[in-house]
């Protein structure tokens, strides 16, 4: 039976052997949930990356770019890290590359595992489908902000657990603790996260409706999975084949 552990911080990759590994990275509020998003709305790929410099670039090469710092869009792109920005049928056919303070960098220092899948709540059970598919032992990378720890992220690895808790055994006591938390949370998680920092931090943005629509279980079927250099959606990649 495989197993499902938690990374809580892409600074504690070092502690782990990602090699024939399943890796889910994950950023709730924002990146992987407007990544997932960006894919609903009918982007054809993505390409994370962790410069602002490396993803600018990329608009000589016809690509959407998108850039946000400690959770503010960067001057001179095109979108920033907001799902509502994906939604208005600007990114249908379109390559995005994208840069963000957290999100991109646990994607992109996860690159030693077999399969690096781009998970949110708003994708949950397709990354649960693929997982149970793949068979492959899993870690969660949990992109904290800024190589700490954070609530939201750790929410995320509790209820993908609590969906895999039958099939896939538990690693070690991080994955129980996610678990743990997901429970006492999960009757109402926008109020379980309003006292917690990066909520606070985004709340003095004023972009309540992010976090709100971030939080949402199973709304696209979607599955961002690393090929080659980028991400592209596997859901739709199955429809072609």
């Amino acid at each position: 039976m495989p197993s499902i552990d938690v990374c809580y911080s892409p600074e504690l990759l070092h502690l782990y052997e990602l090699e024939g590994k399943a890796v889910v990275a994950v950023d709730i509020l924002r990146a992987t949930s407007t990544m997932v998003t960006a894919f609903a709305y009918g982007a054809t790929d993505i390409i994370p990356v962790m410069q602002l410099e490396e993803c600018q670039a990329y608009a000589a090469q016809g690509c959407l770019t998108a850039a946000e710092r400690n959770g503010i869009k960067a001057e001179g792109f095109d979108l920033g890290n907001s799902p509502f920005a994906y939604m208005d049928g600007n990114v249908k056919g379109r390559t995005v590359a994208i840069t963000t303070t957290n999100g991109t960098r646990a994607i992109r220092l996860s690159e030693a595992a077999e399969e690096i899948i781009v998970g949110a709540f708003l994708n949950l059970e397709a990354v649960a489908q693929h997982l149970r598919e793949l068979q492959l032992d899993v870690l969660v990378v949990c992109a904290g902000w800024k190589g700490k720890f954070n609530l939201e992220d750790t929410l995320f690895a509790g209820a993908l657990a609590e969906r895999l808790q039958n099939e896939f055994t538990f690693e070690n006591d991080a994955t129980l603790a996610s678990l743990y938390l997901y429970h006492a949370a999960k009757q109402d998680l926008v109020a379980f996260l309003r006292q917690s920092s990066h909520v606070q931090r985004l709340e003095n943005l004023e972009i309540h409706k992010d976090i709100e629509f971030c939080l949402q279980h199973d709304t696209f079927n979607v599955l961002p999975v690393w090929k080659h250099d980028r991400l592209v959606d596997l859901s739709v990649e199955a429809l072609k084949s």
